[in-house]
């Protein structure tokens, strides 16, 4: 018997009794599924928190400078030495200085609540990437004469307004004129990436009345990231001659690590989605076991007929091996639809890949194959003439 007439000889079986197929393919529908939702929803979360981490730069070193108990100090001026000296590595930097102080309109009528406020340099809006819809950003005479100007994210420029540059907001009582507006970088609403302030880290740090203790580093490209925070390490090393005075965040590392971990969480859930693929297996075997006592009679005039031991197993195999690839092509349709269905309603894009799609359903004509051959040896087994008498 060849595959061509074993395979439509499984069909024919299958058809025969559909509810007991569909029963026997469940728990094959519902592992391949599982994986194909499970892989499908973590790549699309890992896909949404990598764009995100890029948008805010995978080429920026932040360094935090603390100090304490420790005589020595670091200030903006070493900092930016160390960037005029290492340009081939670096493409700008800058003081960041946070302000936690309350923000109001010119006329006090209205206060902004959850908008963040940060003292940076001129080169800060070219390092994060930062285009303008208006004005201009703040200038390098700016932070030589620490002037009072703003610069403000959309969501700030629509609250007052509309038409922000030349208006006035209040940083803790100190009026600062706004004269330039961001162009829009998340969905100008309270609380998001366009709810921001900039001024001159200069004007900053007077109003904060406190020393500039983080710095941001651009690197050309990310893979210079680790030659970069060498650098910046053994430079505040030769100052504080210890590391816990000091730190430096690694977007890109941070990035690598974020993968790594949902990769593992990935595997991790694949495999709990796996036992269901055994247990279908199992169940598969079950009916198989079942269909060769059903079908002994059928065995016996097969083999009488000259079908040989071979054929037997053969003809049992691939219809346990039909049954699980038609579970897996189930549960592939099932587990890609409901993937989508959930990514839209999370708001992730989580569109199956084609390696989980290829690896389910692999696994899944394996498992079929693998616990249907232990039936289809004890089919090839039966004696013909016991066969035959079998009532």
């Amino acid at each position: 018997m060849g595959f061509t007439q074993a395979f439509k000889l499984a069909l024919k079986s299958l058809a025969g009794s559909k509810l007991r197929a569909f029963l026997t393919m469940l728990g094959i529908i519902i592992g391949v599924g599982s994986v194909i939702i499970l892989v499908s929803l973590m790549q699309g979360m890992t896909g949404e928190v990598t764009s995100m981490f890029e948008d805010m730069g995978t080429n920026l070193l932040t360094v935090n400078v603390t100090g304490r108990g420790s005589s020595r100090t670091v200030d903006e001026e070493d900092m930016y030495a160390l960037y005029e000296q290492n340009t081939d590595i670096f493409m700008g930097m800058s003081p960041t200085v946070n302000v936690m102080d309350t923000v109001k309109t010119g006329t006090d009528a209205d206060s902004f609540g959850s908008t963040s406020v940060s003292g940076v340099s001129e080169q800060y809006a070219e390092i994060n990437g930062y285009a303008l819809r208006e004005g201009r950003f703040i200038s390098y005479t700016d932070l030589e004469a620490r002037s009072k100007v703003a610069v403000v994210g959309s969501y700030v420029a629509n609250m007052l307004g509309g038409n922000a540059v030349g208006q006035t907001i209040k940083v803790n009582g100190n009026a600062l004129t706004v004269v330039g507006v961001l162009a829009e970088q998340d969905d100008s609403t309270e609380g998001s990436a366009d709810d921001c302030i900039y001024l001159p880290y200069t004007t900053a740090s007077k109003l904060t009345f406190g020393a500039i203790s983080t710095y941001t580093f651009a690197t050309w490209d990310s893979a210079l990231n680790a030659q970069g925070t060498t650098l910046i390490d053994n430079t505040l090393y030769e100052v504080f001659e210890n590391e816990d005075f000091y730190t430096i965040s690694d977007m890109q590392e941070m990035v690598d690590s974020m993968e790594e971990m949902t990769s593992m969480m990935t595997m991790v859930l694949v495999g709990i989605a796996g036992i269901s693929l055994l247990v279908g297996g199992i169940g598969i075997m079950n009916i198989m076991l079942v269909s060769v006592t059903e079908r002994t009679r059928e065995i016996g005039i097969r083999k009488s007929l000259g079908a040989k031991k071979k054929d037997i197993m053969r003809q049992f195999v691939i219809e346990a091996g039909t049954t699980s690839a038609l579970g897996g092509v189930i549960g592939i349709a099932f587990g890609a639809a409901v993937a989508v269905a959930l990514g839209q309603a999370i708001g992730i894009d989580a569109q199956p890949s084609l390696s989980a799609v290829g690896l389910s359903f692999g696994v899944s004509v394996f498992i079929g194959v693998f616990f249907g051959f232990m039936p289809a040896n004890k089919a090839a087994k039966l004696n013909p003439i016991d066969a035959l008498r079998y009532d």
